[in-house]
């Protein structure tokens, strides 16, 4: 008896994902655990595991559609692949059962639901997904049209599987990509952000001159003791969580009328990869030593750039910390990361003159924003809580004696 392979729960308030990669071919062996296809989110990258020893008898959604929890991705048999050196007799009778003759890609679950559910034919719709394969979106996208058009007498069928209309005429030296399940969700997110929130930035700057020397004197001993690179990132951590404690409304978020308070400290750090920003959670960050918040943001930078995150690397956040200085950005004002009230930029350290006991002096300096909600962060909390900051960095003593 086969069994089915299933889209698994994926997290909280996660509902959907995009099939991106078979590591199986019908009729292939598998073993029990043995990873067998990759989805994307919009938060990670997960790999299914087969839930039987046997043969994968069937693939129900091929790669590029998109699947919803508890869809059934594909199919396992009983039993061991056909033997690969059989002899030319034995050969015929090793063979899978044969497939209805249909040059048709198969259908996902959902589709056939849409196409049952709307008396549609699936020569009627055009597919975009792998070999022409019809994704739930491309069902979604032919009702909306069909619902759109003006009524009309009928009109004979298109062609089977015709190209999908671009919105704008593709030129011979452009490539047209379809934008990644996390880049839609990054997209959508930060315009909701914009939309939802009354977003304000207030900028500072800070002198890094206490810091960096901090920073040189101790480095060498650091990392020989804690197998850690002494980073900034660090000392910023623990800056922000001592203004969060004296501004609470910044750790805050608005629950429909309420306002929740919270009484613990997880710091996201957003981390750029090639699919697309992601967030990552020191939780419970004020707990954590130096070495600590350092060695927790390595682990967490390299497993979000090999696509290694688990759904609790990336939930629960309080607040976050930005680093644009990273790619060289000298000023900008970052977007809330729903439904956190704040969020912190630091930015590229840079020497300039400034003013020091009346005389001018070259000091490497940085730039700080902080981009918060007004609807529930004051003018004066934002700004108090951004200069408690700037103290914390221009005194890193005050990091160490907590002060």
């Amino acid at each position: 008896m086969a069994i089915e392979i299933q889209v698994p729960q994926l997290g909280e308030s996660i509902s959907e994902a995009t099939v991106t990669r078979w590591m199986k071919a019908p009729g292939d062996a598998v073993e029990a655990d043995e990873p067998l296809v990759e989805l994307e989110t919009d938060k990670v990258t997960v790999e299914v595991p087969a839930p039987r020893s046997g043969v994968l008898e069937e693939i129900l959604a091929g790669e590029g559609e998109e699947v919803e929890v508890g869809a059934v991705l594909g199919r396992i048999a009983a039993g061991a692949a056909p033997a690969k050196a059989a002899s030319a007799k034995a050969a015929p009778e090793a063979k899978e059962p044969a497939p209805a003759p249909s040059d048709a890609p198969p259908l996902s679950p959902a589709v056939r639901k849409l196409l049952a559910d709307n008396a549609l034919s699936p020569d009627a719709v055009a597919g975009t997904g792998k070999d022409g394969r019809i994704t739930k979106a491309d069902m979604l996208d032919h009702l909306k049209s069909a619902a759109a058009a003006p009524s009309a007498p009928a009109a004979p069928a298109p062609p089977a599987r015709a190209e999908p209309r671009s919105p704008r005429p593709d030129h011979p030296r452009e490539e047209r990509v379809r934008m990644s399940r996390l880049r839609r969700r990054v997209a959508e997110r930060l315009k909701d952000a914009q939309n939802t929130a009354a977003m304000l930035t207030t900028f500072n700057e800070a002198d890094m001159s206490g810091v960096v020397a901090l920073r040189r004197r101790y480095r060498e001993a650091f990392e020989k003791r804690h197998g850690v690179r002494l980073g900034f990132m660090s000392f910023f951590v623990k800056a922000c969580i001592g203004a969060l404690k004296e501004i609470p409304a910044v750790n805050a978020e608005i629950d429909g009328d309420d306002i929740i308070y919270k009484n613990h400290y997880d710091i996201g750090v957003a981390v750029g990869t090639a699919q697309g920003l992601v967030v990552p959670v020191l939780k419970d960050a004020d707990a954590m030593s130096f070495a600590e918040v350092e060695r927790s943001i390595a682990d967490l930078g390299t497993r979000a750039r090999d696509g290694k995150l688990s759904m609790d690397d990336l939930t629960g956040g309080t607040f976050t910390i930005s680093n644009g200085g990273v790619y060289g950005s000298l000023m900008s004002a970052p977007i809330l990361n729903p439904p956190q009230s704040g969020i912190l930029g630091m930015h590229k350290i840079e020497d300039r003159p400034v003013a020091v006991d009346g005389k001018v002096e070259i000091r490497p300096m940085m730039y700080l924003a902080l981009s918060y909600d007004h609807r529930i962060i004051d003018g004066s909390e934002s700004v108090t809580f951004l200069v408690r900051v700037k103290e914390a960095i221009e005194n890193p003593e005050r990091l160490l004696l907590d002060v």
